[in-house]
């Protein structure tokens, strides 16, 4: 059986160089532009009320004794069932025990909420803003070039990711155009950017803010009532079916010795 020979397209070599090391180091260097352009944006940590914080403490404090529960007694761990769910049922923990039963306030009447918009709203301007302009550089510039070939065998389903913007049925899926190597290294240098400038950039905040989970340290997000939260917290409690890693080892320890 005669071997297909590889496919081969004549171009400039130095399209490599004046193409892809351009669009790498602009990126590169707009990520970092974008991380201290973000550090200069962000506002100054607000100190947390105390009630606030005791509210947000004590319901973590009752899923680590429910996550954790083989790991103390039974009397310790009946002790400390007892307690907070007392507590929770009563609403000793609640910042605001007036409260109770009322909808919760609106989200966008809370200036501590809207604070925490109008920051995710900078930090995705901050994103935005110069993707837009280099997604435009390059379509004017560089776009319908294919800058290199990958050394590997790619399947067929590679090419609309590889080849954006050259539009061809033939071409080897191996093949990679300049608008798709754009697109690579907005998802690919973020290993760069954390040794750069370290695990907690830009990049990474706004990955974490994407994934619309409430900011570290807070456990109530906008508009949740936390009674509901405690009540919830104590039924999880109760069903609880103990048991301990330290019963029976008197017993264990002893059948080990015997052996």
């Amino acid at each position: 059986m005669a071997q297909v020979p590889a496919q081969t397209i004549p171009r400039d070599p130095q399209l490599f160089y004046w193409i892809l090391f351009p669009i790498t180091i602009v990126m590169v260097l707009t990520g970092i532009l974008r991380h201290y352009a973000t550090v200069l944006m962000a506002s100054s940590p607000k100190k947390l009320d105390k009630k606030a914080t005791r509210e947000q403490r004590s319901l973590a404090h009752g899923v680590s004794v429910r996550a954790n529960h083989y790991v103390l007694s039974r009397s310790s761990f009946t002790a400390r069932r007892d307690a907070l769910m007392t507590a929770y049922e009563s609403g000793a923990f609640l910042k605001d025990p007036d409260a109770r039963g009322q909808p919760p306030a609106n989200p966008m009447s809370d200036p501590a909420a809207m604070e925490g918009m109008m920051g995710m709203m900078k930090n995705q301007m901050a994103m935005i803003i110069p993707n837009t302009l280099i997604m435009g550089w390059i379509n004017a510039f560089f776009s319908g070039y294919v800058i290199m070939k990958l050394p590997f065998p790619l399947t067929i389903k590679f090419k609309s990711m590889l080849q954006a913007g050259v539009a061809t049925k033939d071409m080897d899926p191996r093949w990679m155009s300049s608008i798709s190597w754009y697109f690579l290294c907005i998802f690919g240098l973020q290993p760069v950017f954390n040794f750069l400038l370290g695990s907690d950039n830009a990049a990474n905040q706004m990955a974490a803010q994407m994934q619309m989970a409430p900011p570290a340290g807070q456990v109530f997000g906008p508009g949740v009532d936390p009674n509901k939260q405690f009540l919830a917290e104590a039924e999880n409690l109760a069903v609880i079916e103990h048991h301990s890693v330290l019963d029976g080892v008197e017993q264990r320890l002893l059948e080990g010795i015997k052996v």
